[in-house]
């Protein structure tokens, strides 16, 4: 819980709204979540991240309480997984999406972008609805994966100061040829070009927002809290796309009270 409070506190607040006896296979799916997301952070190569994904694969394959005896994210998971039946497959293709995080490597197109963020988002957000209702959750796959861009995209571009600072861009280079620039122009976060860029990204995010949307009013309530996370999209994106400038060179933030307003009217009424 700590760890999911300080590395992504978003996950945290929705995770409150999950029932007593799931909100632990919940946090140990953000926490593992945030300790992959970080791995870019603490690593100078490629390579060390890449031996890092690998453990966790060896960790998860293994299906034994044993494997990651010694880190509580790991012991976590290994029993969420367990316990919840959790698809060991669904981990593998998230780690192996995982793997572009730790390269300068441009995204080639849309199509790949949508793929990264199904393997990563969407598919976090399925497994939180596989552990609190694996009956129900099945069905809302396509509700995932719409869920899952729109947050993610959501999410690289509250990024952005970081990514330009490494030299990343995770913007489509089809996106970004469609407003005329390349990925080093975006880098350097200067010209009406690089605007233009985040606006597009915005733009996606707001059509993959809307699709959840749109059928999220069926939603059983067995699963909201699995899709809480999105209760925050629309206001960063009002805040991006209010300033798209801005968005280049600090976070978008929500603050504290509204984080926690918006997460709660979802909580308690859905998406009606």
């Amino acid at each position: 819980m700590e760890q999911v409070r300080g590395a992504d506190r978003d996950r945290y607040l929705t995770a409150l709204y999950a029932p007593e006896d799931k909100r632990q296979a919940l946090l140990a799916l953000y926490a593992f979540n945030a300790e992959i997301a970080g791995v870019r952070d603490r690593i100078r190569e490629p390579m060390p991240g890449e031996i890092r994904l690998q453990w966790w694969r060896d960790v998860i394959k293994a299906a034994d309480p044993e494997a990651g005896a010694g880190h509580p994210v790991a012991e976590a998971l290994v029993a969420a997984i367990a316990a919840h039946k959790l698809p060991a497959a669904a981990f593998d293709n998230y780690l192996e999406a995982r793997i572009f995080d730790l390269y300068d490597d441009p995204m080639p197109s849309r199509t790949d972008l949508e793929g990264y963020c199904g393997e990563t988002a969407s598919a976090v957000i399925q497994l939180a609805a596989l552990v609190l209702d694996p009956e129900e959750a099945p069905g809302c796959s396509e509700l995932s994966g719409h869920a899952g861009c729109a947050q993610a995209i959501t999410g690289l571009l509250r990024l952005l100061p970081i990514h330009r600072s490494r030299s990343q861009c995770f913007a489509p280079q089809d996106m970004l040829a469609s407003v005329g620039i390349g990925a080093q122009e975006l880098i350097a976060g200067e010209g009406q070009g690089a605007t233009l860029a985040v606006r597009a990204m915005a733009a996606l995010a707001r059509e993959h927002l809307a699709a959840f949307e749109k059928d999220a009013v069926h939603l059983p309530e067995s699963l909201r809290a699995a899709y809480l996370p999105l209760a925050l999209t629309s206001s960063y994106l009002d805040r991006i796309e209010a300033d798209p400038a801005a968005a280049l060179r600090r976070t978008a933030n929500i603050g504290g009270l509204r984080s926690q307003w918006l997460v709660f009217r979802k909580a308690t009424r859905g998406w009606r």
